[in-house]
């Protein structure tokens, strides 16, 4: 019916132009809208592509006629003309569809009225026509396809009403839900039914299975079908056709029809038109070995890898033909390969960043103008500028060609999200119970990337003040410059004793040219400390372990002077959910010594991260921390708070423990840690899923260290990004202890 319809109108406007053409290049003096009832004759007017005083031309009426079709208001259209003085008249003839004047609904159980509602769109006085119709049906035997009624029968009746009004009446008979009690395939010769069935979704109904038929489910398993089959060798397979015989009034046997065809085994890649790379270079992509069975998923894959290697080097309208040639059951493929022009990148656009300096942006470009386009290079920008952090997940790629050389403009499109936080939350830990925190950041102060954020910790055993700030373009150059000043306030309770430090750190920092995404920084730190016993019976009775305590509990404040030097590489493709790259940090810091002071230590923290997607976006995350802390000079010990107490969460975290619960009175000069976590992205980057398993120990001397007895830790977790800030929960079972451990945080975000 539509294509009917479509055909007339085409006969119209041809009939229609033929008739203009004897009046072609007069001057149009008015035009007449003729037969509107329920549309103003202004509005059909505006919508014509000619106007009173141009000459007329028939291409510019052809477009009007459109036009007034596409508005979906007239069944017919004409225009006629007719002489006026020395020019024409246009008149405009035509017949409204008839406007909607109620709609009514009867037997819809399955599919609410509101739901049909929605998928008509109609709505009192919008107009209606047979396409309008044909659509409706359309779609409304799609829903109850998809819910497994296929065999509903709708009705969709007519009332026509004085004024060109319509009244419509959607009625149907739903039936019954159709149930697949039998799938048997026919051709079948080399793989049983139940090897098929398990690809597909559609499902034959059981005690756990409802054996729902939906199309659209059901196409899909066509394909997967036609896919598994071609894995399998068979590239000619036919699946279909397949039809439902009916078994009961509503079980039904589904029975697909298969041509399998001949199963081919490998021959050889035979490639031509090939210039910038070798045939060897192209070949080493193909893994299949003769004489395998063809696997045409694994094919595709490999042709995938061809591609990227050409538009890596800027070979983007690059076009290859793979030819099969079949000889009995051995298949040999020739490519044939057009490697076109090479784009060069003329310039590089950006979109979006209302808050952000596009000198930032540019800044995180791995091409730049003037460069051969290299696909890698590009994928590596978009991650380089979401891991700023400052904008939508979404970050849209687009090229335009400029000339005929093929050389293009690039596009990126990006959108902003908030920069500034203002964290008010609550946490908890074993030790501490409930904590607090308010802070107030920013992440791209005056659209430069700069940081800087005022925090306020709080807590049963806890006090900390810090204020930051980082830039990490100094005079626009690589350069970071970064300064921290707090005043901390913190009693270790587990220890019996607490510990007041205030003080100042500046750190500067330099990426190596000579290393890929690596950076090293220098840093200064002077601090005063001062320590007071909280329960002196409880440190008398370990006196060995507590002599360092005991002695700066006399001293008073005492001063630290310290410099540091960190070495780091980061190669994670996404900071916030990583599936692939490292993350490698080594810290050292000399206390003392040249840069004088009360405490003289040497201290040093290596920490490895690993990430990689291990099966359907599944990503092993493996971790690996090692930290060590020794005296020298004058001192004969480290300060107790620079010593390491593992357990909980955090950097020296093992989760099932509580916080600082693993380790010698008095904290362990040495550390190992190892976790091992598996994310599952439950949406995007967004909500994360996981299980984990920690392990560590912290001790004073190398002979007591034993993996088999490192204290373990394993639970599940999960890790929100919300639009109020992150929240994270993990829930851990401590081996050792025998005993489940939860472990809490959130805030709040603008």
């Amino acid at each position: 019916m539509l294509k009917l319809f479509k055909h007339n109108v085409l006969i119209i406007m041809l009939v229609m132009l033929i008739g203009c053409l004897w009046a072609e290049g007069e001057t149009i003096y008015e035009i007449r809208v003729e037969g509107t009832q329920n549309i103003a004759p202004e509005l059909v007017i505006s919508a014509m592509s000619v106007r009173v005083g141009d000459a007329l031309n028939s291409e510019y009426v052809s477009r009007s006629i459109k036009n007034l079709y596409r508005m979906g208001v007239f069944s017919d259209i004409q225009i006629e003309t007719e002489p006026y003085r020395t020019g024409i008249n246009l008149v405009v003839k035509v017949i409204e569809n008839p406007a909607v004047s109620s709609v009514s609904y009867q037997g819809f159980k399955v599919v609410k009225k509101e739901q049909v509602e929605e998928i008509s769109g109609l709505r009192i006085g919008s107009y209606w026509s047979g396409s309008v119709k044909h659509d409706l049906q359309r779609k409304l035997k799609a829903e109850y396809s998809k819910k497994g009624f296929g065999n509903a029968e709708i009705e969709i009746m007519e009332q026509m009403q004085p004024e060109n009004r319509v009244s419509i009446t959607l009625r149907v008979n739903e039936g019954k839900r159709i149930a697949i009690k039998e799938i048997t395939f026919l051709g079948n010769e080399s793989f049983e039914d139940k090897q098929l069935i398990r690809r597909m979704k559609t499902k034959p109904a059981s005690f756990l299975r409802s054996g729902r038929f939906e199309e659209e489910k059901f196409e899909a398993d066509l394909l997967a079908l036609v896919s598994y089959y071609k894995k399998n060798g068979f590239i000619d397979v036919v699946i279909g056709p397949h039809e439902m015989q009916q078994l009961t009034d509503r079980h039904y046997e589904l029975v697909i029809q298969i041509t399998e065809g001949t199963k081919y085994i490998f021959g050889e890649v035979n490639i031509s038109g090939n210039d910038h790379f070798s045939t060897e270079t192209i070949q080493e992509n193909f893994t299949m070995k003769s004489g395998d069975t063809f696997d045409q998923e694994k094919f595709d894959t490999q042709m995938a890898k061809v591609y990227s290697m050409y538009f890596d080097e800027g070979f983007i309208y690059t076009n290859i033909e793979n030819e099969f040639n079949k000889v009995g059951d051995l298949l040999n493929v020739n490519l044939v390969i057009n490697e076109n022009t090479r784009a060069k990148i003329r310039q590089i656009h950006f979109t979006g960043n209302r808050r952000t300096k596009e000198k930032v942006l540019r800044r995180q470009l791995e091409i730049a103008p003037g460069d051969y386009y290299r696909q890698s290079q590009v994928i590596r920008s978009q991650q380089n500028i979401y891991n700023l952090g400052f904008f939508e997940p979404d970050i849209k790629l687009d090229y335009r060609r400029i000339n005929n050389n093929g050389d293009i403009d690039l596009s990126l499109d990006v959108i902003d999200k908030s920069s500034g936080v203002a964290n008010g939350g609550v946490g908890y830990n074993s030790v501490d119970k409930f904590v607090g925190q308010l802070s107030i950041s920013q992440n791209n102060l005056f659209g430069n990337n700069w940081s800087s954020g005022l925090t306020w910790e709080f807590g049963g055993s806890t006090q900390n003040f810090e204020f930051s700030f980082t830039n990490p373009n100094l005079y626009d150059s690589d350069m970071l410059l970064g300064t921290n000043i707090y005043y901390t306030k913190k009693s270790w309770s587990s220890f019996y004793y607490e510990i007041y430090t205030r003080g100042a750190s500046v750190r500067v920092g330099q990426s190596l040219p000579w290393v890929d995404r690596s950076r090293a920084s220098i840093g200064y730190s002077f601090y005063s400390k001062k320590y007071n016993i909280t329960n002196e019976s409880s440190i008398l009775a370990d006196s060995t372990a507590n002599a360092t305590l005991i002695e700066l509990d006399k001293l008073g404040w005492r001063y630290t002077s310290a410099g540091n030097i960190t070495l780091s590489r980061d190669t994670r493709d996404n900071i916030f959910f990583p599936t692939k790259g490292s993350q490698i940090t080594l810290f050292s810091e000399l206390a003392g010594g040249p840069f004088l002071g009360d405490f003289d230590y040497f201290k040093q923290i290596a920490q490895v991260n690993w990430y990689s997607e291990i099966w359907q976006k599944l990503i092993l995350r493996s971790k690996w921390r090692f930290s060590y802390i020794t005296p020298y000079d004058d001192s004969e010990d480290a300060p107790p708070d620079e010593k390491f107490y593992l357990g909980g969460t955090g950097a020296d975290g093992i989760r099932g423990y509580p916080d600082r619960s693993i380790g010698p009175a008095g904290g362990g000069s040495r550390a190992i840690i190892f976790s091992g976590e598996i994310g599952y992205p439950i949406a995007g980057d967004q909500i994360i899923g996981l299980a984990f398993f920690d392990a560590g120990d912290s001790y004073n001397h190398l002979r007591e260290f034993n993996f088999l007895k490192l204290k373990k830790g394993l639970g599940a977790g999960i890790r929100i990004r919300s639009p109020f800030g992150l929240i994270g929960f993990d829930y851990a079972y401590g081996v050792e202890d025998r005993s489940w451990e939860p472990h809490l945080q959130f805030g709040t975000t603008f």
